[in-house]
């Protein structure tokens, strides 16, 4: 017996629609899921915006006010899919009124958001799942194991990198992504939120570090109308960017390894870049994103001129079965999506959490955090539990 599960989806920017095209999709991949989720409401404040969703997907029923969302009996579980200084109100109500959340990072717009958020998910005894789809790839889990049976040796460095181009264009619009108030951290949040994710995921804890971070395009304009993804506004008036476009970090972790991450939202020449290098003392493991069903592999006891072999993840890594039936067919970004919405309505089912959860969030939020405050005082900070 299936139980069909109420599901709302607050935003419906481009990730809201990942978001609902991955509940669409989940039971395909995953018939024997004990759940079958619904949809039951879109709330989106951009007039027609929800009721074009609605059309197109099949919601039930439409609203613009997202506490029409909180009060909705039909609804169980809702995805958060808002800019980010609305994630606290919109997700702390949410979980007050027993609702399952599944969010998008950074959760808020400091770590304190992201605790309060938890801490409300705890107190209410819901399920909560976040948005870090990187560490879902099954290229990513098979080198974190490789990682931890010691298939590289013990690991010393790690390298990250986060580069894309999607506001290199000085027409960009001035957009809440580039506010303080609205957007909080810039590359912080946005990108360099899923390389300190990957960091912990790989390697554990990171315990200090310290930052350096810059804004290369200081102006952008202001758009006339409603906008989504990453739009343009050649015309609109100009204003200032209040946060970050770069950064780059060094790391030390529990373990005693270092690391460097870095991340840019304006590398010309530069669409997707993610990835990473981890590094042992008998080995090495190397990722990249744009190659998400591939590792690059280093074993042996060679040491000097030690070959680097390609592995084609297949169905024996990760979620892989769950889409295709053998090694080198691949898989893309909205699979990822797909295997978080399963994890989240598994963890419902289930009543345990799988997947990235809300401390997960709070642990990332924290180390940007320390970030933000090394790059303002010039100096190595430790990362504090607490914040």
């Amino acid at each position: 017996m299936v139980d069909a599960l109420g599901v709302a989806v607050v935003g419906f920017g481009w990730m809201g629609r990942v978001h609902t095209q991955a509940y669409a999709r989940v039971r395909h991949h995953y018939p024997r899921l004990a759940l079958r989720p619904e949809l039951v409401t879109v709330a989106e404040e951009v007039p027609g915006r929800a009721e074009e969703a609605a059309a197109q997907f099949g919601f039930a029923s439409t609203t613009r006010d997202w506490r029409d969302v909180a009060a909705d009996p039909r609804v169980k579980a809702v995805s958060i899919t808002a800019p980010n200084f609305l994630h606290r109100e919109i997700a702390v109500a949410m979980a007050e009124a027993g609702k399952h959340l599944w969010i998008e990072k950074p959760v808020g717009l400091t770590a304190a958001d992201a605790r309060a958020v938890a801490d409300a998910v705890a107190k209410a005894g819901v399920q909560g799942a976040v948005g870090f789809n990187y560490r879902n790839a099954p290229a990513v889990e098979a080198a974190r194991d490789l990682v931890a049976s010691g298939g590289i040796g013990a690991v010393t460095h790690v390298r990250i990198r986060l580069f894309s181009d999607y506001a290199a264009h000085p027409e960009s619009a001035l957009t809440w992504r580039y506010e303080r108030e609205r957007g909080g951290s810039g590359v912080l949040g946005d990108l360099a939120s899923h390389g300190v994710d990957l960091a912990r995921f790989l390697l554990g804890d990171i315990t200090s570090l310290t930052a350096d971070t810059a804004i290369f395009l200081p102006e952008r304009s202001r758009p006339t109308t409603a906008t989504a993804g990453h739009a343009r506004a050649a015309d609109g008036e100009p204003g200032a960017v209040e946060n970050e476009d770069y950064v780059s970090c060094l790391l030390r972790f529990a373990s005693g390894a270092r690391g460097v991450l870095e991340a840019c939202r304006v590398s010309v020449g530069e669409q997707n870049n993610y990835g990473f290098e981890v590094h042992g003392t008998a080995g090495a493991v190397f990722w990249d994103f744009r190659r998400m069903n591939e590792l690059g592999v280093s074993r042996g006891t060679a040491y000097q001129d030690q070959p680097v072999s390609t592995v084609y993840v297949g169905p024996g890594h990760g979620e892989f079965a769950a889409f295709q039936p053998g090694a080198a067919n691949a898989m893309g970004y909205d699979d990822l999506k797909v295997v978080e919405a399963h994890r989240f309505l598994r963890s419902i089912a289930e009543a345990t959490p799988y997947g990235a959860t809300l401390p997960d969030a709070v642990h990332s939020a924290t180390v940007l955090d320390a970030m933000a405050r090394s790059a303002q005082r010039g100096t190595w900070v430790e990362v504090r539990p607490e914040g």
